[in-house]
């Protein structure tokens, strides 16, 4: 992004330099080449921006979503108690009834119910997760939709798969995508051979 506001400032120079001596046609078309540049490197600004926006929003979310959540903690004796799920240990076991939000990363031992992952992975289908087998996972901040089940903790606070995202959104040095290098490469070589073609036009 860079090399485009550097080729925006000096288209920009270059149209205010030749705009008392050079013709009309050459300063409409220096001023929509600088208007160009200038609107690309104000788009990418603005696009930016809200991308971070939105993730700082998202995390805030997440993490409330997190703080606010309470767990139905089983006892070795088989009597339950109401905690927060910040205290849950690897381990302990769980109980989530049918409305209720998964406290955190586990594994189903006893039950089947429908579980509502869409906060988590967007999709809008509920799943079905069961004791025993591929489908037994379940991730902290779903929310049970039907039935109950009974719950392994296997991730510590702070190790989640929500404290991940959250980490992830959070994160100024998170991973490109291929797109993003793709076009890191492809803009400044593009912006520095329109430079070099429109510059002898002058």
């Amino acid at each position: 992004m860079f090399v485009v506001l550097v080729g925006s400032v000096l288209t920009t120079v270059l149209f205010l330099k030749d705009l008392a001596s050079a013709t009309t046609q050459e300063n409409v078309f220096s001023g929509v080449v600088a208007a160009f540049l200038w609107f690309t490197v104000l788009f990418a600004n603005f696009a930016e921006a809200v991308a971070e926006g939105r993730g700082k929003a998202q995390a805030d979310t997440l993490r409330r979503t997190r703080s606010e959540t309470t767990a139905v903690r089983r006892l070795p004796d088989g009597s339950t108690e109401i905690v927060s799920s910040s205290i849950l240990d690897l381990g302990d076991v769980v109980v989530v009834a049918a409305g209720s939000v998964i406290p955190s990363d586990g594994e189903v031992i006893e039950g089947i119910a429908t579980v509502d992952e869409s906060a988590i992975t967007g999709e809008s289908a509920p799943v079905i997760r069961e004791s025993g087998g591929d489908r037994s996972a379940v991730t902290g901040g779903t929310r049970v939709l039907s039935d109950e089940i009974v719950v392994r903790i296997t991730a510590r606070a702070g190790e989640t798969f929500v404290d991940r995202m959250i980490a992830l959104v959070e994160g100024s040095a998170r991973q490109k995508t291929p797109n993003e290098i793709a076009l890191n490469i492809l803009l400044p070589g593009l912006t520095i051979i329109f430079l070099f073609a429109t510059v002898p036009l002058q």
